[in-house]
């Protein structure tokens, strides 16, 4: 068995989980030790084709739809990734990443017969990855990248750590005790944070991606001008009354239905107060939920990663947050909050590091839970 962490790794990654088609390639080194404190990602090249503009009118992604752009993107990404010179730069690569899941299965299943053809046809090992793993190490990707062979050095990121990861599809907490090692505090019941912004979004007939567009009208409005109900904000889930952890699940349907019902009550409110408001209370029980569970566990650190750590109020508010409570605050640079291939190609060396081997099957990765 090679002992992987003593050498620089080249990893080929691909992220298709939804409508963006992503391909990576980045230079891994270092070791778990210390708190993964010597990991080093040297991003080469991290290029992301939107499909904004395919799905704004139907006013979210359509699967179908997504699957056709990523048949389409995907050879194009590729041939820009290596530009003219393909043979000669493939054979630098060590392994090829793939995202497996969760996400859009149609779109998902595109991006995995590319790469399940691609490593037959250059006889690369395949790792499969879990896509909210991916947001979670984005947190160890460089902080600022002025050109593409620059390398950045990490922050000794110290644990316990409280992790907040916010997507359209996932509200979770985790207690992060090191950098492999978790337990889940909660997460969403029904809604997740970001589907709330974009359906509530759609109730103000703004276009999609709704939540970056709920976040700019949000600056015109008054957060405090409805006072919008913060659900499970103090109340324990029932259910896991006795567990440790209780108490740190979300729900964002309620919040959701309430601006629903507002917007037929008054009609001609403003939008922007709506937003507002509507804003407030969702980062108002992210943030608090995370302080709460930050002092519970006497952590050291809170990070904050996935789609919705691009919202600039949700990064001040946490980022406060660990300042009132004297301990450290990680997100990812706003390019790596959002779906991209850097992030799986991450994960996939932190998890070659901890399997300790040269080959992970994707079936092996299928199943992980965060």
């Amino acid at each position: 068995m090679k002992e992987i962490s003593k050498k620089i790794k080249t990893i080929l990654a691909i992220e298709t989980s939804c409508d963006d088609t992503s391909i990576a390639l980045v230079e891994c080194s270092g070791s778990l030790k210390n708190s993964g404190a010597d990991l080093k990602f040297e991003i080469l090249e991290n290029i992301v084709s939107s499909q904004i503009a395919i799905h704004r009118p139907f006013g979210g992604v359509v699967p179908n739809l997504a699957k056709r752009e990523h048949i389409k993107n995907l050879p194009k990404v590729f041939r820009q990734i290596f530009k003219s010179n393909v043979k000669g730069q493939m054979s630098k690569v060590d392994y090829i990443a793939i995202t497996i899941g969760p996400g859009l299965e149609p779109a998902l299943w595109t991006g995995i017969n590319f790469a399940e053809e691609l490593s037959k046809k250059i006889k690369l090992p395949l790792i499969g990855i879990n896509h909210m793993e991916g947001h979670l190490y984005s947190n160890w990707l460089p902080i600022r990248i002025s050109d593409k062979r620059q390398v950045t050095s990490n922050k000794h990121i110290e644990f316990h750590a409280i992790a907040l990861i916010v997507s359209g599809g996932h509200t979770i907490l985790l207690n992060m005790k090191s950098i492999n090692k978790w337990e889940k505090l909660g997460e969403t019941l029904d809604d997740a944070a970001g589907e709330a912004f974009d359906k509530v979004a759609k109730m103000l007939k703004l276009p999609y991606p709704g939540g970056p567009e709920i976040s700019k009208l949000a600056l015109k409005g008054n957060p405090k001008a409805i006072n919008f109900p913060r659900p499970m904000l103090n109340t324990p889930n029932p259910a896991k009354a006795k567990a440790r952890g209780a108490g740190y699940e979300f729900s964002f349907s309620g919040l959701k239905t309430s601006v629903l019902y507002y917007l037929r009550d008054n009609p001609k409110i403003e939008k922007a107060d709506v937003a507002a408001s509507f804003q407030e209370a969702a980062i108002d029980v992210l943030n608090k939920k995370t302080a709460r569970a930050a002092k519970q566990y006497e952590a050291k650190s809170i990070l904050l990663c996935g789609g919705v750590s691009a919202n600039k109020l949700l990064r001040e508010r946490l980022q406060n947050t660990a300042k009132e409570l004297k301990i450290n605050f990680y997100v990812p640079d706003f390019k790596y909050s959002v779906d991209n291939a850097a992030m799986i190609a991450a994960a996939a060396y932190i998890n070659l590091l901890q399997k300790n081997k040269e080959h992970l099957k994707i079936e092996a990765q299928g199943n992980l839970s965060i």
